[in-house]
């Protein structure tokens, strides 16, 4: 076999094979292979987007597009001007957030992901910790990138 030649196998399927459920594999296996490949696009997400609103939240617009949407606390704003507009006029100057667990899991067959992660953050001169919740759903932008279509972050409180 040449380098330019693949290696294929066919695999037959009868009546018996249906009612086990193995013509589900490919299916599986394929939602699998595309889990596995957003893990790895949503991790560096997640880093970018917490390093850069920590830093400099306007810098976050070029996430953003007319059509997306962003809640805060259950306020929303839709567009990349009024998601920017409500980012750098939030109560606080100076925050540190802190990632305690990020899933997530394909959202559509056009490539889109959902992501949602918790964890923690400091805010201004704050000495405890406030816990927080953010859902993004990640839809890809045509040129091989992604954007935020939906975003929405909530402060946890004990109850």
């Amino acid at each position: 076999m040449t380098g330019s030649q693949t290696f294929r196998t066919s695999r037959v399927r009868t009546r018996a094979s249906y009612r086990r459920g193995a013509h589900r594999l490919t299916r599986r296996d394929t939602v699998f292979n595309r889990h596995s490949r957003a893990n790895g696009r949503v991790a560096q997400f997640v880093q970018f987007y917490y390093k850069t609103f920590d830093e400099n939240r306007a810098q976050l617009a070029s996430l953003y597009r007319d059509h997306s949407m962003f809640t805060f606390e259950s306020n929303a704003v839709q567009g990349t001007a009024g998601i920017v507009e409500k980012l750098t006029n939030l109560p606080f100057q100076k925050v540190v957030h802190q990632v305690a667990t990020l899933d997530a899991q394909p959202a559509s067959e056009d490539g889109g992901i959902l992501v949602l992660v918790t964890g923690a953050l400091l805010v201004d001169e704050e000495q405890r910790p406030m816990s927080y919740t953010q859902a993004f759903q990640l839809r890809p932008d045509g040129a091989g990138s992604y954007f935020v279509f939906n975003d929405v972050f909530r402060l946890v409180y004990a109850a």
